[in-house]
Order: C-alpha cells, then structure tokens, then sequence
C-alpha cells in the first residue's frame, strides 16, 4: 500500500467534559431523528422495553428535512431490481458491496409503500398514480417526491407524527437538545451507553450518562467540516466522531460528494449553501459556461445527467479553463409555472436571493453534499464494536462507494434502520448483549474551542476539498496538527461545551479524511486527486478502514475488492441496449432529447390496496 507521507496522527478516546450528573437507562439508544434514526426508534419501540431516542435539537431540524430530489425505488413494472443495482454500482465506481446494494433495491420497494402506509404524501399525477421522475445515475424514472421539492420534509413530518401518537406509550422516550459527547464502553470495549449533554431544565440538564444494551448513531454527516455545503449547521459528524475515538473502524472517508449545482452567492459566502436539485436537470434544466455553451455533452453518455462526481468534476475544469468561479443552470425553457408547481421551495428560495430561475441563468458551483463514508456496518448495521450500530450518512453500509446515486440515501436510512430494528429484536429476544458497566474514562481529552471552526473549514476547503494533490492533503494536515497543538495549550484546562465538542469531532473527521485521501493516489467517484487524475484499478481496487489504536495513533488498513465487482459494468456510465430502452428515454426527456418539460412518469399503489 503506497503511503501517505503524513505524519502519525493522534486521536483521544474522550473529549474534555464535566463529569456526569445524571443517569438514564434503556435497552437500546438511538442517537438521531432523520429517516435513519426515526425508522429504527419506531420499528423497535413495538418489540422492546424501551427506547431512548435522542436528537441534537429538535425532532425535525436532520438532514433529512432538507432533501429535495426524493427517495429511489422500483416502483414501475418498466422498472427492475436489475436495473436499480446496476445504475447503483456504476455510480460507486467499483467500490460498492454488491449485496448491500442488493438488499437496498430488493427491500426497498416494500420500505417505501410501508412509509407511504406510515402516512407520507408523495406527489401523484391527474390520474391519482404516484408520480416519479428521472435524477443524475438513472436510467429509468424511479424517484418519488412530495411537495415537488420537500420530500425529505414530508418524510420527515410523516416519521414524527407516528412517534407523535406514542408519546405517550412508556416504551419509548425523546430528549430533544441532546449532543452526543462520547460513547461508553465496558472493560472488553463493548459499547453501553453515550455520555450526553442536554440543554434543559431539572434532573435531565448539563452532561449525563445513558445507558444501554446497544446504541445506534444516526446522526447523519460531516458536511460542517467544510466551509461551504449544503449540510444544515448540526452536521458536524459527532457519531462518527464519538465511533472513531471509541476504537470502531470507519471507511471510505475520503469519498465526499460535492453537489455539482449549488447556488453560488458570491466569493466568501459561507456555512450552508441553496441546493439546487438535480431534479432540476432531471426535468430538462441544463448546464452552461459563461458563453452559453453546454459542455456536458461528450463528457458522459447521459451528459447532464451524469453521476454527481462526473458533473463536478467537468464544472470544476471548465472553471479553471475559462477563469471563472461558476458556471450556470438554465431553467428558462421549462416555464414559470411548471418550475412553479414542480419546484416551489427552489423557485422561492431563488427569487429572495434575488435570481428568478424562470427568466434567468442560475449562477451554480460544486459544494459539499453527502458523505459516501462513516462508521463501517455489516448488512444488520453491526459496527466492528460489539454493542454499537449506525446507519444512515453515519454509517458506511457499502452501497455508496466510492459516489452516492441520487436519491439513495432515503432509501438507505429506510431499509436499513428496518434491518438494525430486526437484528435488535433478534439479539435482545434471545438474551445477546446483556446490561455491562462502563469501564472509567482513560486517556488524555482533547478539546478545540468553537473559535477555531472557520480555521479547520478554511483548512479542508483548501487541502481536501473537491481537487486534492499530495501537496495540498500534506498542507491541511499540518495546519490540523498545529490546530491541535495549540489546543492542547490554549484550552487544555476547559471542560467544554456543544459548540467546542462540535469544533473537536470536526478537526478529528478532519485529519482523519485527510489521512485516507492522501493514502488514495487516484482519482474515483468522489476522491479526485489532481496529482493522480485516472483511476487505478490495479492498486487501489480496495476500501481504506481507519481505526484509532490502542495507542491512541490513526491506524490504516486496506480491506480489498473482488475484481468481479466490475465485471458486467461500464463505468463510464452506459447501460446496455437490453437493459435500457433508448427510444422510452428520449421520448422522457433524458439524453438526446429537446430541451423540453420531461413527461413524469407515474405508478399505482401495490395491487391488494390499488
């Protein structure tokens, strides 16, 4: 394995916090309140004693209500499990674990009409059929959405009205303003409870200690570690933080997916940025330079709806190509009142920023979107920590990659929070992960003050953002290091507080991501190295796993791919004649097609309830 040429990096097993003053138990803690987190708590509150969910702040303010596209399912008989799986893995570049891919299209079907019987309102047409449409990857309509652009909002509001009506019920609890500080472990390192400081009144205020039999880390992603994404501000990677100082092993970090069509609000502009859904294009919007001229085209057999990491990387070398810090999205032929009924959130956002994309070209640029890495699971969402689950962006299930397909993320928090409820169930029925003690806090903490947040985003941005080079990865892990250094003198006497412990868990995401990008001297779905600009399928034909050692020092190991994984896959992102039908896909708006409003296609509810 070529080596990084960084030096070792230490990571503490805690961070610095007041000892606890309170105590809860439960069976099992669910850390989160996206579509992950949610979709476990209620599946296992029916099954198990009690549930302890826990949210950063309040019950919707995830990731998850900020998803616009929607969520990917075979839903139409013109659509296939095959179909699905293969525009999943050429999309991964390689990197994808086959039967994870499997298990999310074959269950996901049935996960999506259980949410819609949950009470989530999808769009349907005229006719009352549920209405799908086409994002960046696919080669069939299999997107569903609501509210035109709020689906993760409607998931969100559908998920939070059931747990609404078991308020009530004693088997379930919520703690809202809840921050994950660390996660406990007994004396064979097995995980039994999260140390947690909660904003609040009474017995349940300040840092406390829950614990449990198992806890799941549904806490989403990283996207705060850099200084421009479209990731909400309580993205600041703290399960995967917590995980990583506890010893669990996390993989493919250096896998960030940065959203190719990003509002783009000036130099300087910082912190979460306006996404502009790749529905969009899905729809018929297409990308222009400064001259007007499309450039997506002879750069992917599916142009401007290629997979994110192909559209990034063409918009990043046409920027530098033409000296320009955007490139725009032009919307103008779809019409007001179509981008008005199919877009409404977009469309409002846009004009109170001053764009109107109806009459105007939308000034765009690449941003940090979604994590492709995390917390390293089995297909049950089993860690390598007996005793600790994750899922969602916390997790790294394999079915991303090396590079999201659109639209797969609900998905993956929604069959996979099922599976880890299902194993919980199983384990707990049985008599599996009894109830442990925590073993005493070892180790030196660490602590950065909330001050040197912009440092570390400046830092990332720069060195290991959306083009990397040895050269620059070598530079955002010294000015990290020093970070910590001067940390260690400045607030080694502090015991910290929400806003420090976000600003720490970023700098160990940060030099952590850094560590496995420089490790990868290719380029792959979303890792582009300018140093190394091909991909390399003879050495790097594998996963990076990072653990913290024993010794406290990032430890790498490289988990290979079966060269099989390939086989049967174009990966520069073409279908087979017999798999796509390329006259329906014309005819639909995709490749080839005028620029004209796509024609949406629609399905039935399953056939007992149609």
């Amino acid at each position: 394995m070529p080596q990084s040429g960084l030096p070792d990096v230490s990571i503490p097993r805690r961070l610095s916090a007041p000892a606890p003053g309170w105590t809860t138990t439960a069976d099992v803690i669910v850390v989160g309140s996206g579509i992950a987190g949610l979709t476990t708590a209620l599946r296992l509150r029916r099954r198990v004693d009690r549930v302890l969910l826990v949210t950063k702040t309040v019950l919707d303010e995830g990731s998850t209500a900020w998803a616009q596209g929607g969520i990917a399912a075979v839903m139409s008989p013109e659509d296939s499990p095959a179909e699905h799986i293969h525009d999943t893995l050429v999309a991964g570049v390689g990197l994808c674990d086959v039967d994870a891919v499997h298990a999310l299209v074959t269950e996901g079907t049935d996960a999506v009409w259980d949410l819609i019987a949950l009470g989530a309102d999808f769009d349907r047409g005229d006719t009352g059929k549920i209405s799908l449409t086409r994002e960046g990857g696919h080669h069939r309509d299999r997107i569903l959405h609501a509210g035109g652009d709020a689906t993760g909002r409607e998931i969100s509001r559908a998920l939070i009205a059931a747990l609404d009506r078991v308020r009530d019920d004693p088997g379930i609890e919520v703690i809202e303003h809840a921050l994950v500080v660390d996660l406990l472990t007994d004396a064979d390192e097995r995980v039994c409870g999260v140390t947690l400081h909660v904003i609040g009144e009474g017995q349940v205020d300040g840092v406390g200690a829950a614990h449990a039999r198992a806890v799941v880390l549904a806490t989403g992603g990283l996207g705060q570690i850099y200084a421009s994404t479209t990731n909400p501000s309580v993205a600041t990677g703290d399960g995967m933080a917590a995980a990583l100082r506890a010893g669990a092993v996390l993989a493919d970090l250096e896998f960030v997916q940065f959203h190719p069509t990003v509002l783009w609000l000036g130099e300087g502009s910082r912190g979460q940025q306006p996404l502009i859904s790749e529905a969009v294009r899905g729809e018929g919007a297409f990308l222009v330079d400064e001259a007007g001229e499309r450039f997506m085209q002879g750069q992917h057999p599916l142009a401007d709806l290629a997979p994110r990491d192909v559209v990034a990387r063409t918009i990043i070398t046409r920027m530098r190509e033409t000296g320009t810090d955007h490139v725009y999205l032009d919307c103008r032929h779809l019409g007001a009142e179509f981008l008005e009924h199919r877009f409404p959130s977009i469309v409002s956002r846009c004009r109170e920023l001053g764009f109107d994309p109806a009459t105007q070209l939308l000034p765009v640029a690449p941003a940090q979107h979604y994590a492709s890495g995390g917390v390293r699971t089995d297909l049950r969402g089993r860690s390598s920590l007996e005793g600790l689950y994750a899922c969602g962006e916390t997790s790294c299930t394999g079915v991303h990659g090396a590079n999201r397909l659109a639209s797969n993320s609900l998905l993956e928090g929604l069959v996979f929070g099922r599976r880890i409820a299902d194993d919980l169930t199983a384990r707990l029925g049985v008599g599996e992960l009894p109830e442990a003690t925590p073993a005493a806090a070892t180790g030196e903490p660490e602590l950065v003050g909330s001050k040197r947040r912009l440092d570390i985003q400046r830092a990332m941005t720069a060195g290991a953002g959306t083009v990397r080079s040895a050269t620059s990865l070598a530079a955002t892990e010294q000015a990290l290091g020093a970070l910590a250094e001067l940390a260690a003198a400045e607030d080694a006497d502090q015991q910290g507080g929400p806003q420090s412990w976000e600003t720490t868990n970023l700098l160990h995401l940060g030099r952590a991501l850094a560590y496995a990008a420089a490790l990868r001297e290719e380029t792959r779905g979303g890792h582009v190295r300018e140093d190394f600009p091909s991909r390399d399928d003879e050495h790097f034909l594998h996963h990076v796993h990072l653990r913290r050692s024993g010794a406290g020092v990032l430890t790498a190991e490289v988990v290979p791919v079966p060269r099989s994984n390939l086989e049967g896959l174009d990966l520069d992102g073409s279908m087979p004649v017999d798999v796509l039908d390329e006259d329906r896909a014309d005819s639909e708006g995709a490749v080839g097609a005028s620029p004209a409003v796509r024609h949406t296609n629609s399905v039935d509810g399953p056939e007992e309830t149609a």
